[in-house]
């Protein structure tokens, strides 16, 4: 079954408008609430029919704390792919983000265009009024630490830690094995009187790439001594 396009409307550049259609670049297994048309309709904005890209900016200014979901943004027809591909090759050129604002089922969000591959790719952003306000030292220290861990983009570098553990634990399971698991304190990070994590402490400690070493069982000397003592 072809998916079906979440928004429909026109991309705005300028004096330029490409009737586009919004499909989402993730899969989701949540539910949905469905609204009449007549209740959507109830609040007018602009946004509701046209994405106009008011603002550009050069790719990887926008931190990626910003950054919620994304979604792919095709040309509705045959008649707009030569404008599409249009706006999408001069973003590419000039490597920069285009940013504007949507209504998508309800809310208006803050939305980032830039392309991806053949077509383009928009992504939702958060408004600044979401976030908390952090320490400035913790964001310092953060900030060094990202710089230090920065590499090229590797998805295969990373596994399903979920998946492999339950795959391990129906294996335990069928094969009449405990299926209880151990944790070793000595990983657990170290916390404050009031139960709350050291997170200072922690990023100085990655900042430093100094890992917390496991305490080490006492040898049998030294367990004798122990009992004679």
């Amino acid at each position: 079954m072809a998916a079906r396009a979440m928004w429909k409307g026109q991309l705005r550049l300028s004096l330029v408008s490409i009737p586009v259609e919004l499909f989402s670049a993730t899969r989701s297994g949540a539910r949905y609430v469905l609204l009449d048309p007549e209740e959507v309709d109830a609040i007018k904005l602009e946004t509701k029919k046209t994405l106009e890209l008011v603002h550009f900016v050069d790719v990887g200014e926008i931190p990626p704390l910003y950054f919620d979901k994304p979604y792919y943004l095709a040309p509705a027809d045959e008649l707009a792919e030569d404008a599409y591909r249009v706006v999408r090759d001069a973003l590419r050129t000039s490597n920069k983000t285009g940013t504007g604002q949507l209504t998508l089922r309800g809310p208006e969000y803050l939305v980032a265009v830039k392309p991806c591959g053949d077509g383009l790719l928009l992504e939702t952003l958060r408004y600044p009024d979401e976030f908390r306000k952090a320490d400035k030292e913790l964001l310092e220290v953060a900030a060094a630490l990202l710089e230090r861990k920065t590499a090229p983009c590797d998805a295969d570098a990373f596994k399903d830690n979920y998946a492999s553990a339950l795959r391990e634990l129906v294996k335990r399971k069928m094969e009449g094995k405990s299926a209880r698991v151990e944790v070793d304190e000595g990983d657990r990070p170290q916390r404050r009187g009031d139960n709350v994590v050291d997170l200072m402490a922690a990023l100085k400690k990655s900042l430093e790439g100094n890992e917390p070493k496991k305490a080490k069982a006492p040898s049998s000397s030294r367990r004798s001594r122990r009992k004679s003592a």
